[in-house]
């Protein structure tokens, strides 16, 4: 465990990669982030986190000012952590449904030759592209010993692995010794498939890549691992009338095909493919979520900071995730509040890193930092 070992949390949303870093054993001071409900958010959980809370653009913020509002002085050993918004980087970004995409997915599921178009531009620049450069230089101005960076898988594609090489050569330059993690958090006792990237930094020695500790139920033994969490026993303890939401139910143009979609499935229950004796869609032209419902017996599909009417995953029992169903899915702690209306928690609850995955990436750039010792970082005084 990290004995204390101070950490500062930059973009921390509703606070997901604190909870992992407490976890851990650090002590997270400081959680910095522009959006004033995520920021109520981190103050309501008071008895889940600590620390100051400042509701600031990182961008207007230097490396004294965090140490400054952390009560840390200048030679205090220091963890940053943060994942700078990950929006710019997703799939979203680049690969929207376009005309000319769907006529292609078309005409190949009829069989149809076609050829595929090319991905469209970025409509407009998307300034927090920018962000990860603030991150690093918040990195650099704080003289942190170590640091945890987190994003979306797709930050690694070719349009975007400029802004992920950048901040490892700058790293390198000052002499931190890296480890890039590409995780998959159902494998870290996530009840939920979501992939995610961390460049972990230390000063004293290049951290170990976390392990992981579940796999599929048919390898898990093999591999001397547990088998998954499931969503159905995740959201078990939130079925009760207790904890309906009225935006749960769902109404509307496609309410009774997804009434009909088995659980584990999605639109293409309703498609000659899926076996509809009256298909509705043929495969491949619709995002593979829509009308995506879970399965108790698996890990949920990625839950989204802004879903569509359509877009799942959905309960099995055909009605809308609820607050605290979401959350569990992110092994945030039973109890946890989140601020502001339905939109506003669906959005913080999304975009929120697993605790359970932080918590392991934390804890081994702290350890990397010889956090569990009492002389720790004396060596790169």
């Amino acid at each position: 465990m990290a004995s204390g070992f101070p950490v500062i949390d930059l973009f921390a949303g509703a606070g997901g990669l604190s909870l992992g870093a407490t976890n851990a054993g650090c002590d997270v001071l400081l959680s910095v982030d522009n959006d004033e409900v995520s920021c109520r958010t981190i103050e309501t959980n008071s008895r889940f986190l600590g620390g100051v809370v400042e509701c600031a653009d990182v961008t207007e913020l230097g490396g004294a000012d965090l140490r400054r509002l952390a009560g840390l002085e200048a030679g205090d050993p220091l963890l940053v952590v943060g994942g700078a918004p990950c929006q710019p980087f997703s799939k979203a970004a680049y690969w929207v449904e376009a005309g000319s995409e769907a006529a292609y997915r078309r005409a190949r599921a009829s069989g149809t030759s076609a050829e595929k178009p090319p991905p469209p531009e970025f409509a407009r620049p998307d300034k927090r592209r920018t962000l990860v450069e603030e991150f690093w230089r918040l990195v650099r101005d704080s003289n942190a010993d170590g640091f945890v960076f987190e994003n979306v898988r797709s930050i690694t594609h070719p349009r975007n692995r400029p802004v992920l090489e950048a901040l490892e050569r700058a790293a390198r330059a000052r002499g931190y010794k890296l480890r890039f993690v590409a995780a998959n958090a159902a494998e870290f006792g996530v009840p939920q498939r979501r992939q995610r990237v961390f460049l972990l930094g230390s000063r004293l020695r290049r951290p170990d890549a976390p392990q992981p500790t579940h796999a599929a139920p048919d390898a898990a033994a093999e591999e001397g691992r547990s088998s998954f969490e499931t969503a159905g026993d995740a959201l078990a303890p939130y079925s009760g009338d207790e904890f309906s939401e009225p935006e749960e139910v769902v109404e509307g143009r496609w309410a009774e095909h997804l009434r009909t979609v088995p659980p584990g499935w999605n639109y293409k229950a309703h498609t000659a493919w899926g076996g509809h004796p009256n298909p509705t869609w043929e495969t491949e032209t619709r995002y593979w979520n829509f009308l995506l419902k879970l399965s108790p017996d698996l890990p949920s599909w990625t839950v989204s900071a802004s879903p569509g009417p359509w877009t799942g995953p959905f309960h099995w029992d055909t009605r809308r995730l609820r607050t605290p169903e979401l959350a569990a899915l992110q092994t945030f702690p039973d109890g946890y509040r989140f601020e502001g209306s339905r939109r506003d928690r669906v959005r913080q609850i999304g975009n929120a890193v697993p605790i359970a995955l932080a918590q392991q990436m934390v804890e081994s750039v702290a350890v990397a930092l010889g956090a569990e010792d009492d002389n720790r970082l004396l060596a790169a005084a």
